[in-house]
């Protein structure tokens, strides 16, 4: 095969975090280390399964990759042949694949310690990937369906509290620096361990990372625990050699002794481990002010959304704020910030009945229940005036009268004041025949 069909037919490998083999139409976006393999050498499938890994494993470690790399991609191809048994892996099909993957996320990896169901599925996630990776380089024409990775979960970190106990617990200089070193740096438990004198510069508190994930270095800071911590090593263990190891323990010796530091410090030993350390120095950093491009730059983390999966653990914080702004009496434990605030404002406890009510606890018929005691006002309540409305000003309408045609005049009506009956004319038909009568004659009438 020609130079050309060799880069034509060149397989791209690319290992992210957990080493393994991505394809980009996977984990697109992702950093990740590429590793470009040369094809597998012609009649390589006529040989046996176990001679066909070690090829593959060959390839692999020449085109740069780690040893842990190697050695995960090991494990999982190491697994599947161990399921297909003597089949050659040219008769491989898809249902093996499927039985493979099916096996393993209802039993479990065969490793030393347990795994719960989120735990096999981030190792059969892996596992599916790197044997993707591998059926690809071979050029077998089998899908190797990827499991999905479960999402993260609760980023567990220690409280400043515990981090203090466990500084208290230490029983010699060593013990110290374990706690110190992870704690203000944020160090990986391989990177701690791989630590070297001639790495530690002590006039700028820095250390450069030279064993950094993706093989690259970085520089991080400690601070002034760490500074003595390694001072007093220096006075009770001074190095040889600028390469020798400044704790000088293996990653099990770093691991023991977390764990038997958070027994004496009264602290759960499932939950102190190398990583927590990393995780608490994180979440120390963000509450303290630190920008977040600036702790993923000191953790090493190549994409700053894995840096953000530490903004939602600081739910202590957010509950504080929480309180201080809605919670009755918030003031009364205000922080030295808001002393003047406290001064000038006093705001009076809720009623007593109100505090039983919200923070009681719960019922018991074995304790008797006690009076409640009446709360006294802190100041005379506030007499609100009795609020009379006013009378509306509302005057009925007045009927009109109802138009007509025609109107008869009205007679006349007779004097209020009535003459003497003696100068009264007399009235009707017969009274008006007399009057004309004496007026023709000249009568008088008397």
């Amino acid at each position: 095969m020609d130079a050309l069909a060799v880069s034509v037919t060149r397989v791209s490998i690319m290992s992210q975090g957990y080493p393994g083999p991505i394809m980009p139409k996977v984990l697109m976006g992702v950093s990740m280390v590429r590793f470009d393999l040369p094809p597998p050498p012609p009649g390589l499938l006529e040989k046996s399964n176990r001679e066909i890994l070690e090829a593959f494993l060959a390839a692999l470690a020449a085109a740069g990759a780690s040893e842990k790399t190697v050695k995960a991609y090991r494990a999982a191809i190491s697994d599947f042949l161990e399921y297909i048994g003597d089949k050659p892996l040219r008769e491989v099909s898809n249902s093996d694949v499927a039985g493979w993957v099916y096996e393993r996320l209802s039993r479990g990896v065969k490793r030393p310690r347990e795994e719960d169901g989120r735990a096999r599925r981030v190792t059969m996630h892996y596992y599916t990937l790197f044997l993707r990776g591998f059926f690809e380089w071979l050029g077998l024409s089998v899908k190797v369906p990827v499991v999905r990775k479960p999402r993260r979960g609760r980023v567990e970190a220690l409280r400043a509290e515990d981090v203090y106990r466990l500084i208290m617990a230490a029983r010699d200089p060593l013990d110290l620096l374990i706690v110190a070193l992870l704690f203000e740096t944020g160090l990986r438990a391989q990177e701690a361990v791989g630590l070297r004198w001639r790495d530690i510069d002590f006039s700028k508190r820095e250390i450069r990372v030279r064993n950094a994930k993706y093989g690259e270095e970085r520089i991080v800071l400690y601070g002034q625990l760490t500074e003595q911590a390694l001072q007093l090593i220096l006075a009770t263990r001074p190095p040889r050699s600028p390469d020798e190891s400044v704790l000088g323990i293996s990653y099990s010796g770093l691991y023991k002794r977390l764990k038997t530091l958070a027994k004496r410090a009264g602290l759960d030993p499932e939950k102190v481990r190398p990583h927590v350390l990393r995780h608490t120095f994180a979440t120390e950093a963000l509450r303290r002010g630190v920008p977040l491009p600036v702790v993923q730059r000191l953790l090493g983390h190549h994409d700053i959304k894995v840096t953000q999966v530490y903004l939602h653990i600081l739910d202590e914080d957010v509950r504080r704020a929480y309180q201080a702004a809605f919670n009755p009496g918030a003031l009364a434990q205000a922080p030295p910030q808001l002393a003047p605030i406290q001064q000038q404002y006093t705001i009076p406890p809720p009623p007593i009945a109100t505090q039983q009510t919200l923070y009681a606890q719960p019922y018991s018929i074995h304790q008797p229940q006690q009076p409640q005691q009446q709360f006294q006002q802190p100041y005379p309540p506030i007499q609100q005036p009795q609020y009379t409305p006013p009378a509306p000003q509302y005057a009925p309408p007045q009927p009109q009268p109802t138009p007509i045609a025609y109107q008869a005049p009205q007679a006349q009506l007779a004097p209020l004041q009535p003459q003497p009956m003696h100068l009264q004319q007399p009235q009707g038909p017969q009274a008006a025949a007399t009057r004309a009568r004496q007026g023709e004659t000249g009568e008088a009438t008397v």
